[in-house]
């Protein structure tokens, strides 16, 4: 045997087949977890029944447009040391009375949803315990028990630290 010949070693002790064989299994390391998450949690985005619910924004333009006739506005501040959330009702008949219903709605996860009961003192302004707010595009809507009203927008916390809105925005 020549000396500068060197004994054939076995495949699996040279470092460049393992490595050309990581990128796929990485792949399919990847693609079993993607395959996991989409099994595992319910795509919330998609509406079973699309066209009840097409129906019922006529019904919500209407209550738009009562609370604009009634001239409202709300402003809301969380205050996230406290734990509290604070609003100030507006109105150019006056402060609606009674209880009214707040909704906090996540952009993407309705199970983080938000529905607190809320009643206004003689100023306008209300208080709630709310001992923490998640970091993100809430949408806010605010309308009476009876249903016959609503002002909504959007509030970006902790982007904004208050929001204001109007029955008259868009």
């Amino acid at each position: 045997m020549n000396t500068l010949e060197r004994p054939a070693t076995p495949w699996y002790k040279h470092r460049w087949p393992w490595l050309i064989m990581l990128g796929p299994f990485l792949v399919v390391l990847a693609g079993s977890y993607t395959i996991w998450l989409s099994y595992s949690q319910q795509d919330a985005l998609v509406v079973g029944d699309y066209y009840r619910q097409g129906k019922a924004i006529n019904q919500d333009l209407r209550r738009d447009q009562a609370a604009s006739r009634l001239g409202l506005s709300l402003a809301l501040r969380y205050d996230a040391a406290a734990g509290r959330l604070t609003g100030t009702m507006r109105g150019a008949q006056g402060i609606p009375r009674g209880a009214m219903t707040l909704r906090l709605v996540h952009s993407t996860r309705p199970e983080k949803d938000i529905v607190l009961p809320v009643v206004a003192d003689a100023e306008g302004n209300f208080g709630v315990s709310l001992p923490m707010l998640e970091m993100a595009r809430w949408q806010v809507m605010l309308e009476d028990q009876g249903r016959s009203w609503r002002i909504n927008g959007v509030w970006p916390w902790p982007q904004q630290a208050s929001v204001a809105l109007s029955a008259d925005q868009p």
